[in-house]
């Protein structure tokens, strides 16, 4: 059984949770009998591909991040885009689209697995099967009414949930979102978790450039994540305790709007942003934090929970979507639109090491339900249905 997966999310994302869950898929997946992969991708920044050449052969994206030399004006993306069809000069992203289609061309495979949304492969598939994993509905439920690009997005994304042969839910709540919000039959999802790819045990122990006493904060900022109304619920915390301080781990620096709002509640020396370039810097944050602060007003999984749970740091979580299925009892709740309930969480698990403490055992022994391992064992089982049913209609027909 071979299954084709494609280039989008590699193209598309240096670090983040989609390209690390079909990485850590095909790595797992290579060292299983009876399956084969094949990930046609030329170019790419993907820190998990590129850290991993024995197993993905891919040249570093050079020309995107020099492209103008460092010249930043609108329009630029779509200039180079242009000249790349034109065959001006070879564009990353079109030449890894380029490829995909050749492979899907070729037809040499049993299954095809896109990693993410676009549409561009269903008019090479020529009957054969696709499953589609479905990450979350962030986008149908925030981004819907804000965002011309998220309403392109919305309809591929439909039009695939519709056409997949079967459907992979990474949680109980995304599946529940999916059959509310596209009217599917349950039949045709599957609920399959993600893993944690983070062993603190055997990390590098790495002194950092942070405070000795400090609060975690892992990811992006974008509106759903609730991180401009998570900061003023524990203002008055962090300006009360002069030891006390927030760190903000992320690839992307403070955008100068988020430096004046924080500038604003006198908060310039307390939040902290710190580069996230490699897992190792990752696990030293969380082992070293006094806690783990998730204030997302949505997840379809929430990777950074299992991440805190392997590296010991007691994880504080919104009692939102899918973050109660995935934390069990091994983390304290809030209710990330009340200011009190926040700062009530936060101050508890700051200042009593014995709540703390407690956690953390539980988070350890939570994380045992989940692992990468699992997660591609179920997945196989998921390709392995889909090819049975779709040679059984080849068949009939």
């Amino acid at each position: 059984m071979k299954i084709l997966y494609d280039h989008q999310i590699f193209s598309a994302q240096k670090y983040g949770g989609i390209s690390r869950y079909f990485f850590e898929l095909m790595k797992q997946l290579d060292a299983m009998d009876n399956v084969s992969y094949d990930l046609p991708l030329k170019y790419s920044n993907n820190f998990y591909l590129l850290n991993n050449p024995d197993l993905f052969h891919v040249q570093r994206d050079e020309k995107t991040d020099k492209f103008f030399y460092g010249m930043d004006f609108k329009g630029k993306a779509k200039i180079h885009r242009f000249l790349g069809r034109m065959s001006i000069v070879e564009h990353p992203m079109i030449s890894n689209l380029n490829t995909s289609v050749r492979r899907l061309k070729e037809s040499d495979f049993d299954i095809f697995h896109p990693s993410y949304y676009d549409d561009y492969f269903i008019k090479y598939l020529n009957n054969k099967p696709f499953v589609l994993t479905v990450h979350d509905m962030i986008h149908e439920i925030y981004f819907a009414k804000h965002s011309k690009k998220s309403n392109k997005l919305i309809l591929k994304k439909r039009e695939l949930i519709n056409k997949a042969s079967h459907i992979i839910a990474i949680s109980e709540n995304t599946k529940k979102d999916i059959i509310e919000i596209y009217n599917i039959d349950e039949k045709k999802i599957s609920v399959i978790y993600h893993g944690n790819s983070l062993d603190y045990n055997r990390s590098e122990v790495m002194d950092l450039p942070v405070p000795d006493n400090y609060m975690l904060y892992v990811g992006d900022r974008h509106a759903y994540k609730n991180f401009e109304f998570f900061i003023r619920s524990i203002q008055l915390l962090l300006l009360a305790d002069k030891k006390l301080f927030l760190v903000c781990a992320g690839s992307v620096n403070f955008t100068v709007k988020e430096k004046s709002f924080i500038s604003e509640l006198g908060l310039t020396e307390k939040v902290i942003h710190l580069p996230l370039v490699d897992d190792t810097i990752l696990m030293n944050l969380y082992n070293k934090a006094l806690c783990f602060v998730f204030p997302t007003l949505y997840e379809g999984f929430g990777i950074p929970v299992l991440e805190a749970f392997a590296c010991g740091s007691p994880a504080l979580l919104s009692n939102t979507s899918s973050l109660p299925e995935v934390g069990g009892d091994a983390a304290l709740y809030f209710d990330p639109e009340d200011a009190v309930s926040i700062f009530d969480a936060v101050k508890k698990v700051v200042y009593d090491r014995k709540l703390a403490d407690s956690l953390r055992k539980k988070g350890y022994k939570q994380l045992q339900n989940f692992s990468w391992e699992k997660c591609a064992l179920e997945t196989k089982k998921v390709y392995e249905k889909v090819l049975r049913d779709s040679r059984k209609c080849n068949d009939e027909s």
